[in-house]
């Protein structure tokens, strides 16, 4: 656990100190603090008008968590796609190119020992991506009456898709040495993740149906982002993360044996 924690330590070490990760934040930020404020105006027109409707005797609900929150979190979503790419290209791309990856194999330390702790950075530099997100909700406490616990699970399900952009775009970059080849092939298997589940709107053979539901992500990340766990939902996130751990460990040690 130590040698987990030494990888650890110095990847987190260097996003912190690479002027790339600031930029992510930086574009985090910028993109959000123009969207959100937009999304509260919209909002706010759409609840005046369903009290003058609800006036002239029709009526109407809004709820803020999916008026503000979810589109909120379904834009960060589509920004984790672009940046989570820009700082885990370099987790191994960086180290082959730089020839530090030969020192790190001879090592005394395991394939999977590497692969956990630089993981680990990575689902870090996720979190707090992810936590300045969660800024902007908590910053309408004053204004709004906030559902503390579908706010904080749509919360944990974009951390959760966040994990799994972290573990496909780590294998990338085991991949390759050319930190431009690792940072384009992660952001095509960013997007194409999502067309798992396209035999949902092909196929009309329910057993069909049904293993593509299984395998869709929309379909598992809808539930949790409207404030359900479910625990299928749980397991297809941890299988995928667990998956593309694995092969990474396999890249390193067939790196290590060659």
């Amino acid at each position: 656990m130590d040698k987990v924690m030494a990888i650890f330590k110095k990847e987190l070490k260097g996003f912190l100190m690479s002027p790339g990760f600031y930029f992510c934040c930086f574009a985090v930020t910028a993109v959000m603090s123009w969207m959100y404020p937009s999304s509260l105006s919209m909002f706010a027109a759409q609840v005046q008008n369903a009290q003058f409707s609800q006036h002239m005797g029709q009526g109407s609900n809004y709820n803020i968590h999916y008026g503000v929150f979810l589109r909120h979190l379904s834009q960060l979503n589509l920004l984790l796609i672009l940046i989570i790419p820009v700082f885990t290209m370099r987790l191994f791309a960086e180290e082959k190119k730089l020839r530090t990856f030969d020192l790190l194999l001879t090592a005394p330390i395991t394939s999977a020992q590497i692969v956990i702790g630089k993981y680990l950075a990575a689902l870090g530099a996720v979190f707090f991506i992810c936590f300045l997100a969660l800024l902007y909700p908590l910053a309408t406490i004053p204004f709004a009456d906030i559902s503390w616990a579908p706010l904080l699970i749509a919360s944990a399900g974009i951390f959760l898709l966040g994990a799994v952009y972290a573990a496909m775009n780590l294998f990338c970059s085991a991949m390759t040495e050319s930190i431009i080849v690792a940072s384009i092939t992660s952001v095509i298997m960013n997007v194409g993740v999502w067309f798992l589940g396209v035999g949902v709107e092909v196929f009309d053979e329910p057993t069909v149906r049904k293993v593509f539901e299984h395998i869709s992500l929309n379909q598992h990340l809808v539930a949790i982002v409207e404030g359900t766990i479910r625990t299928s939902s749980l397991i297809y996130f941890g299988s995928l993360i667990v998956l593309f751990c694995f092969i990474s460990e396999r890249v390193v040690e067939a790196s290590r044996w060659r």
